[in-house]
């Protein structure tokens, strides 16, 4: 105490920060501790003939606690082919080939900011509520290796699934699928403006939950995204189908679009289409100006008189045509009769087709589609458009496999598998032994009791003995 009053630390926020920086590096201390002593132990185990030593090499691991440098042992192999190649065993071991030198912690707290907000307003949050230093170019390095592991995965779906391989067991009556794009700004490899791209979102669900206070949540609801083409995004879809359910045992598949030729290239050709209501309403008000004629064609087409619906577009658009080529108002309305007509199949809600459906399952309800304008929103939208954001191809699909997997509460699973090596579950059950201040006294005696857990170099005891490193040691060390 008497340490503090001389350093005049009277400001709360000040010491806050010193002890967080003395912890920080207390933890960075032990967590080398811990790597070295597991690389001495992978180099006693390990097969000496196949493995030659050949010198320890340092390196750094970004943890939320800070920079941990080490040193680990490099060892020359021979591969099965004759070559010759040079392993690190504890990098192997601690599967951080994966994805680079980042804790999984520290991955996982990257990861969850940046899917809420910009490369360089996540650095800074990273920077200011860690002990690790981050740039907006290290966030975006880490998105785009997790946005690559994930497309890897989507692509060996794809070749399970080609292989009759795949893991889908579930069989369902109704299996309700919903497509839309979300256009977004492209810049070029110079950063320069670009012409805008669509990003394709796909949201499959079961239904509606009967009795949730929240009437529109949806049943097993998961969400796939991405720029691919279209042939490529829709085998991905299909595959994310059968990962989950057997294909041959859907009774039916329903599918809502607002039309667009790339959503209608279904793998199931038994599936009903049904062209989405928002998108027609919101077609109708675009194309035709005056109110009562769209008040009429909205009548006509809930009344389900379709002919008559299209006989009146006709109609209409014949009625106001102009000589005046500024006047776009007759060729509006044959643009709104062409969509309706291609999409005719559509226009009727598939509960109202006469179809014998499969009832529901206990517990969920079947209503009407249109739900994907809101997962746009709350998934992709919120996050990659506006703010004068643009992107590039590569870029955008990255993020957006991070976003998707999010909304499927996939994200922290996914970047586990990747980061999973840095477990030590025996090395930690000791440190956590000697360093419990629950389950030990202060002392034992008289010395250090915290001496059998630390064998090596201590930076901060053997350091310059500032009136606040002092204070540190009696607090921690004493």
């Amino acid at each position: 105490m008497e340490s503090i009053v001389e350093e005049k630390l009277v400001s709360f926020k000040t010491l806050e920060k010193k002890v967080f920086d003395y912890v920080c590096e207390l933890g960075r201390m032990i967590t080398r501790v811990m790597l070295e002593s597991y690389d001495d132990e992978l180099a006693g185990e390990r097969d000496r003939k196949a493995y030659r030593d050949k010198g320890k090499r340092e390196t750094t691991i970004k943890t939320v606690y800070g920079e941990v440098t080490y040193a680990r042992r490099v060892y020359r192999t021979v591969r099965e082919d004759g070559t010759t190649a040079y392993v690190y065993l504890l990098d192997k071991a601690m599967s951080m080939e994966k994805i680079g030198l980042i804790s999984t912690n520290l991955a996982e707290k990257i990861a969850l900011t940046v899917t809420e907000a910009p490369y360089r307003v996540s650095a800074d949050v990273i920077s200011d509520t860690c002990g690790q230093t981050i740039s907006h170019g290290g966030v975006w390095n880490l998105i785009q290796q997790l946005g690559e592991r994930i497309s890897e995965e989507e692509e060996c779906a794809v070749r399970q699934m080609n292989a009759d391989q795949t893991e889908g067991k579930k069989a369902i009556g109704i299996l309700f699928e919903e497509m839309d794009g979300v256009w977004l700004r492209m810049q070029d490899s110079c950063h320069k403006k670009a012409q805008k791209q669509e990003m394709k979102v796909f949201t499959m669900y079961e239904g509606w939950e009967a009795d949730s206070p929240k009437r529109n949540r949806l049943v097993n609801r998961k969400m796939l995204a991405g720029m691919e083409k279209s042939s490529q995004f829709h085998q991905k879809r299909e595959a994310l189908i059968e990962k989950i359910y057997d294909a041959d045992e859907i009774g039916q598949r329903i599918l809502n679009g607002d039309g667009g030729s790339w959503i209608k290239e279904t793998y199931d050709p038994d599936a009903l289409f049904q062209l989405d209501r928002f998108h027609i309403y919101k077609e109708i008000k675009k194309k035709i100006r005056d109110a009562e004629a769209q008040k009429q064609i909205k009548e006509l087409l809930e009344q389900k008189k379709v002919d008559e619906m299209l006989k009146y577009i006709q109609v209409y658009a014949d009625s106001i045509e102009s000589d005046d080529p500024k006047d776009k108002g007759s060729r509006n309305a044959r643009e709104l009769y062409k969509y309706l007509e291609s999409n005719r199949e559509g226009l009727i809600p598939y509960q109202e087709r006469g179809i014998e459906l499969p009832e529901a399952p206990k517990g969920i309800v079947y209503k009407n589609m249109g739900v994907q304008e809101n997962q746009n929103c709350t998934a992709i939208t919120m996050r990659m458009k506006h703010r004068r954001m643009r992107w590039s191809v590569h870029g955008a699909n990255n993020m957006a496999k991070a976003l998707y997997r999010k909304e499927n509460r996939e994200l922290i699973d996914t970047i586990e598998r990747y980061t999973d090596g840095l477990v030590f579950t025996m090395q930690m059950e000791e440190i956590i032994k000697c360093l419990s201040a629950a389950k030990a006294p202060r002392k034992d005696g008289k010395g250090n009791p915290y001496i059998d857990a630390i064998s090596h170099h201590m930076p901060l005891l053997d350091a310059m003995r500032t009136a606040s490193r002092k204070a540190f040691a009696r607090a921690f060390c004493c």
